[in-house]
């Protein structure tokens, strides 16, 4: 592979200065066609974008999907004008049809990047900073699969991010976490123009950003004049060179050329309009009709993407001879590519079921342990809890060996969801990450990302309800899970003991188009007796709980059918599942937020207030989770139906 790299013919300086044009007019031109987007950010990073995929971006246009090509994200997702050009002029499948329907719907050319939508794109980017830590989990992932696999896996991250990305916070989880973990593939360009949407960057940041991921353990440096194509090279060049990751500040013009607008906010988000960009056109020599891609630049795209092609071939051989050589590695390899699931999966997740009384985390641990000898692609851990979430698992990942499968993401919840994104983008892992239940806020926009581009990403969250106890309610989930359950494509698990845990990690692992979040006790729980609920008998009342509530709600069904009443007890996994049967009164117990239960069944206990701090079965009680008081109050409503 290094000989071919070696051997690549690079463009003509003409032939660079034509091509970075065709990009920004290109982006000029989709914007105008659809009298919505953003101009300017295409306009001044052209440059640099062109010479990462000129010059350094190993992939093939004709398969996307090769696994050890170069990944490139775009995290400043609102120039995906930018992204959409090169597409199409290195020949991925976007042809000129999709240009000139940017930002319409059902297009190939969304307003932002999204993943699956657009054949090249690495993963949907907007939310701004994501895109960069989505780029360090692709990095960590890269690593990780070259210290199993040497022989096959070796490529770089590249992302350009903007400012917007870097006043976000994640900017600082992903920042440290890619400089402790010495991520030296991963090199990030900043397109520094020093605008955002309200005016220019000072207004409201004044952060020395080379300082700052120099502290972080980067290699940083700086291209003062971003239309220089050789010193962008350099610089990239020098990058790679880096064990570190790399931060290469490139000074640029947003609306690069536009006359009265460049340089200024009103570039940002609104198109040039046609007086404007007619203007431009000529100033910049561009006489051509609007979406033009002159031959020069196919010719010269079209041997760049042939080059990537005959790289991708070597990597094949490469392949083969790997395959030769250890059959059964390779095999695991494709395995984990492809998500098959390994056989021995289930008798592995059953052989955790037992008697004892235990929290459900504790439950989950065991599954983790369980399925280490199994499935040797699964990998996370949490963010600094993983003792308490039962998240303990295998070896640590460190910068000096990448071969684990446990990683600290640290006290970085945001983050740890980004880059676990990226690390299931990447492929060849199944990834999962914890906390407690009531920090799923800190995560949110990520783990909506991982739902809206259909990522099995595993979500382990404990310590779900006002149980925690002593904590208070700081740390006490109320409304947490119906705010969960209503993110489209996330699939939501409460088990109840030992074999509903093991099912619910059953489930998440067989899912393939989306994320699972597992929800679970921080308590010990009894095992339920499953020959309980097979009961489809009629019955007068029927009582759904899910989670440690489960137990609850036998109890309390079996003092009711002391007083005379048929109880049927449905403990549920997934809310959605549920259907109310057809007894005349049903009753639904969960210690959260009766929000998502009003309508669906007749009595909804829960809770609709902020918890309390005290010892958790105290706390419980103080609610109303004890069998006297739920039967009280399910008598009281039987009761009022006469």
């Amino acid at each position: 592979m290094t000989d071919v790299l070696q051997a690549r013919q690079l463009p003509s300086t003409e032939t660079d200065r034509l091509a970075v044009d065709t990009l920004r007019f290109l982006a000029a031109d989709m914007v105008q066609a659809a009298n919505s987007g953003h101009p300017g950010m295409p306009m001044g990073a052209a440059p640099m974008a062109w010479t990462v995929w000129s010059r350094h971006l190993r992939h093939d246009p004709a398969a996307p999907g090769w696994a050890d090509r170069d990944r490139f994200v775009l995290s400043a997702g609102h120039g995906s004008a930018l992204l959409y050009g090169l597409l199409h002029i290195f020949g991925y499948d976007l042809p000129e049809s999709e240009l000139r329907r940017f930002r319409q719907l059902g297009s190939r050319t969304p307003g932002h990047p999204e993943y699956g939508e657009t054949p090249g794109v690495e993963c949907t980017t907007g939310p701004l900073g994501q895109g960069l830590a989505m780029a360090v989990g692709m990095a960590l992932a890269e690593r990780m699969e070259h210290a199993r696999y040497p022989d096959i896996t070796d490529h770089h991250t590249y992302a350009i991010v903007g400012d917007g990305c870097l006043m976000e916070g994640i900017s600082h989880e992903a920042g440290s976490f890619a400089g402790h973990l010495g991520l030296g593939r991963l090199i990030v360009l900043w397109d520094d123009n020093a605008i955002t949407i309200d005016g220019s960057v000072d207004r409201s940041c004044g952060d020395d950003q080379l300082a700052r991921f120099a502290a972080y353990g980067w290699h940083t440096e700086a291209v003062l004049d971003g239309t220089d194509v050789e010193a962008i090279d350099q610089a990239v060049r020098r990058a790679k060179a880096d064990p570190r990751p790399s931060f290469i500040a490139v000074r640029t013009v947003i609306g690069r050329g536009a006359p009265g607008v460049e340089g200024t906010s009103k570039a940002h988000g609104s198109p040039l309009g046609a007086e404007l960009l007619a203007e431009t056109k000529r100033l910049a020599g561009w006489d051509h009709p609007a979406f033009t891609v002159p031959e020069v630049v196919r010719a010269a795209c079209a041997e760049l993407a042939a080059q990537g092609a005959r790289e991708h071939a070597v990597w094949q051989d490469a392949f083969v001879a790997f395959s030769d050589a250890a059959p059964e590695r390779a095999a695991e390899f494709c395995r984990a590519a492809t998500r098959e699931l390994p056989a021995g999966l289930d008798e592995a997740l059953r052989s955790i079921v037992g008697t004892v009384p235990r929290a459900t985390r504790q439950s989950s641990q065991a599954c983790l342990d369980a399925l280490r000898s199994v499935m040797p692609e699964l990998a996370g851990g949490s963010a600094d809890l993983a003792g308490s979430t039962g998240t303990v698992f295998g070896e640590l990942v460190t910068k000096d060996d990448y071969s684990g499968t446990a990683i600290a993401f640290g006290i970085r919840e945001f983050g740890m969801a980004a880059f676990m994104n990226g690390i299931s983008l990447h492929g060849g892992f199944r990834v999962f990450g914890s906390t407690f239940l009531v920090f799923a806020d800190y995560l949110r926009p990520a783990l909506r990302l991982s739902a809206l581009m259909k990522q099995p990403v595993i979500y382990v969250f404990t310590h779900d309800s006002v149980a925690v106890g002593e904590d208070g309610p700081t740390h006490q989930p109320i409304a947490h899970l119906d705010s969960l359950r209503v993110i489209p494509g996330l699939q939501v698990l409460r088990p109840a003991d030992d074999a509903g845990t093991a099912e619910a990690w059953r489930l998440a692992l067989e899912r393939t188009d989306g994320p699972t979040a597992l929800v679970l006790s921080r308590q010990s729980v009894p095992q339920l007796d499953r020959r309980e609920f097979a009961d489809d008998e009629p019955v007068s009342v029927e009582i759904v709980a899910t989670g440690s509530e489960a137990s609850l709600a036998v109890a309390v069904a079996d003092r009711l059918r002391t007083h005379g009443y048929s109880v049927r007890v449905v403990p549920v996994l997934d809310r959605s599942q549920y259907a109310p049967g057809t007894a005349p009164t049903t009753v639904s117990i969960e210690a959260g937020t009766t929000a998502g239960w009003t309508g669906l069944v007749d009595v909804a206990i829960g809770i609709d207030s902020f918890g309390s701090s005290g010892p958790g079965d105290e706390v419980m009680a103080y609610f109303g989770f004890t069998v006297d008081q739920v039967v009280a109050r399910i008598q009281d409503h039987l009761s009022e139906r006469g």
